[in-house]
């Protein structure tokens, strides 16, 4: 008696997830991912409130004419049904739209940005202001770095001075940007706040990693390079071996300040202790044999 009236639920159960699944079938979006499945209908009938979900998904993508109007749970991606094996399962399969947007900001992934703003990461060679020609020998200084570069040439980075809010960072990372899409590394690092953080993690693992990072990128920007309060353990222990490093390796290395070179060797040679012309004088000297020094005189773009 117990076994037949098991018997009776369970074809009442499977009767009603047939019925269910043929109103279902009304429904010409959930009709169409179904008909696209060739696998047995039991199993189609277990999945019906997940082939639903795909069904609207699916025809979500099917109607969309961009990455903005996505209506999926997840932007960019649709919750899709998949066969593997004769077995039926669901997963989240990527949309064309994102593939192209990731595709495109693959290159980010080769530029270590330490504290910068977020027009930076974004900077373009095409979006360089050129109507000022205070900026020409700047860009043609990077344009044939950018030309140069590619074909194997390594030349000297450079030193670029100038009136604050200028384009001077833009500028170098426009190029360091043109270059990651070539797959080849580099790092911009604010050097005020660089040097605040790399002090506060003296002693621990997070000090060796970020200074080892800069210390070997292929390319490096220091950025604002000037605008920091000189100790003698920033200037002698940070900067000093940083620059010896990249100057013995020959790794390219650029600077951007708002003081020309001779104000730069002032800037250095005073610490709270005491004043150190040598020590400056050592700075100044590893800079002029790791870069060609250019002024930069123009608008204020940040107005």
């Amino acid at each position: 008696m117990k076994e037949l009236k098991e018997f009776v639920n369970k074809n009442d159960i499977s009767n009603k997830l047939k019925n269910d699944f043929k109103e279902e079938l009304k429904d010409e979006k959930f009709k169409k991912i179904v008909s696209k499945l060739n696998v047995g209908e039991e199993k189609l009938y277990n999945y019906r409130n997940e082939l639903k979900e795909a069904s609207i998904e699916y025809d979500n993508c099917s109607n969309c004419p961009n990455i903005l109007a996505c209506k999926n749970k997840i932007k960019g991606y649709a919750y899709l049904p998949n066969i593997k094996e004769n077995d039926l399962t669901f997963c989240y399969k990527e949309c064309k739209y994102n593939r192209k947007i990731r595709k495109e900001n693959a290159y980010l992934d080769n530029i270590y940005i330490f504290d910068e703003p977020k027009d930076i990461k974004e900077a373009k060679i095409k979006n360089i202001y050129k109507d000022d020609q205070n900026r020409f020998e700047a860009i043609k200084y990077i344009l044939n770095y950018i030309k140069d570069y590619k074909k194997g040439n390594i030349n000297k980075g450079l030193y670029l001075y100038g009136n604050f809010g200028c384009g001077k960072t833009y500028l170098i990372s426009a190029m360091f940007n043109e270059l990651a899409s070539a797959n080849i590394k580099s790092a911009i690092v604010f050097w005020p706040e660089f040097l605040r953080n790399i002090k506060s993690s003296i002693g621990t693992n997070e000090f060796s990693e970020k200074f080892e990072k800069i210390k070997k990128v292929p390319l490096l920007l220091i950025d604002d390079i000037g605008a920091e309060v000189v100790t003698s353990f920033t200037r002698d222990e940070i900067l000093g071996p940083l620059m010896q490093y990249r100057m013995s390796e020959h790794l390219p290395t650029f600077f951007t300040s708002n003081l020309d070179i001779e104000s730069l060797e002032k800037h250095f040679s005073v610490t709270k202790d005491k004043v150190d012309e040598i020590k400056a004088r050592r700075i100044i000297e590893r800079i002029k044999q790791l870069t060609v020094r250019v002024e930069m005189i123009s608008e204020n773009l940040r107005k």
